[in-house]
């Protein structure tokens, strides 16, 4: 069976966007821990963070990483397709995509330090 190549309505398009997250996880051992890691941080949000500010900084950085993770997983299911023998070119693709994620999660993991290390420094210290 060919899938289409458009959605007739708007609903089957996020029809198709809920399938890709959903492939996402199940086949992304590193989206799930993403999952994780995005839970822990909603989590720790609500116990700490009262700043709307503090709030969009956190929730632009989940995004961030989602997205990186989103595209690298399109990068290499598009390599393989392209490629499927193994090749060079290849793999430079491959570890770009994985290089964007890294660097979005680093960025993600300094922005929660910013954002959750004065108020759990506050929290531990009875300041």
């Amino acid at each position: 069976m060919k899938p289409e190549r458009r959605a007739r309505s708007r609903a089957e398009s996020f029809r198709h966007a809920f399938q890709g997250w959903r492939h996402l996880l199940w086949t992304q051992p590193n989206a799930r821990i993403h999952a994780g890691i995005t839970v822990a941080v909603i989590l720790l949000g609500a116990w700490l963070v009262r700043s709307l500010t503090d709030w969009g900084l956190l929730l632009m950085a989940i995004a961030l990483v989602w997205s990186a993770e989103f595209f690298n997983t399109a990068v290499e299911a598009v390599v393989d397709l392209a490629s499927p023998e193994l090749h060079p070119l290849a793999g430079i693709a491959k570890d770009l995509g994985a290089a964007a994620v890294l660097l979005n999660a680093i960025a993600a993991a300094l922005i929660g330090l910013l954002v959750f290390g004065p108020p759990l420094w506050l929290r531990f210290t009875g300041g």
